[in-house]
């Protein structure tokens, strides 16, 4: 039986916004270098492959480039797609299997709910390569495995950044997270992502992101609920509630266009 293949907007109401991704729906396994030519042809930031198993899915996440151990937007489109078409699986959670652990997503009145794993963010210094890369003054830097986190100035600094992707990319740096205070008082804090290593120059929203910027704000902000805009041109809102070791991550999603692979 073929592949069924979607392409949904995450972290948005409004088709053409927020962060789009691919959701492979398999009907039966398929290699990792299958599942890697593929997520180069759709050429989003992320493809999600969805396979059953028993009472829950095997998802995995690919760049163009390489795949991935933790990616918030395509975990949220596949979670559309499956309640979308199948309703009835809006009653519990969706269980997902995946390279960080169990994953979990639940239907919220429309929107979708994601439980991921908190990152604990440790004290990391600023290097001068990267603020030359970026363009711009930091005034704080923390990290969690592959994600570094920067504190940028102001807002309207992290909203006109234009890195120099290719100084980025020499950069020992994977994945970049520039943030600072929100100056609108609809969101608590606005950031952007840059990952020119992964084949990323800029993902549009990065739910993932929100696991090391939701403790770190939460310390300096003094509170654990926090709405969130990821500032690229598509621009994305997320709802991000810290509850212990653990994120919450709530969003829309806009679902694009439904096929059929023929190959």
């Amino acid at each position: 039986m073929p592949h069924k293949l979607f392409q949904v907007d995450a972290f948005t109401e409004v088709p053409f916004k927020g962060n789009p991704a691919a959701v492979c729906l398999l009907q039966g396994s398929e290699p990792s270098n299958w599942m890697q030519t593929l997520a180069a042809e759709m050429n989003l930031s992320e493809t999600a492959f969805l396979l059953p198993e028993g009472e829950s899915w095997r998802l995995r996440w690919f760049t163009p480039k390489t795949e991935v151990k933790l990616c918030g937007h395509a975990t949220l489109a596949s979670a559309m797609v499956l309640f979308t078409t199948c309703p009835e699986l809006r009653d519990k959670p969706l269980c997902f299997q995946t390279l960080s652990g169990e994953l979990r997503a639940r239907w919220a009145g429309g929107r979708i709910a994601l439980d991921f794993p908190a990152m604990q963010p440790e004290p990391a210094a600023v290097s001068p390569d990267l603020e030359n890369a970026l363009g711009i003054p930091l005034k704080a830097a923390v990290s969690a495995g592959d994600f570094h986190l920067f504190e940028a100035q102001d807002a309207a600094a992290v909203r006109a950044l234009t890195p120099d992707f290719a100084a980025l990319a020499q950069c020992s740096m994977p994945e970049v997270i520039v943030t600072a205070r929100s100056d609108d008082p609809a969101f608590d804090f606005i950031s952007r992502f840059f990952a020119p290593q992964l084949g990323i120059n800029e993902d549009p929203v990065t739910g993932s992101a929100h696991c090391l910027l939701a403790p770190y704000w939460a310390e300096k902000l003094g509170k654990t609920d926090f709405t969130a805009f990821q500032a690229s041109e598509r621009g994305g809102v997320l709802g991000v509630q810290m509850r212990g070791d653990r994120v919450e991550l709530r969003g829309a999603a806009a679902l694009i266009f439904e096929g059929v692979l023929l190959v």
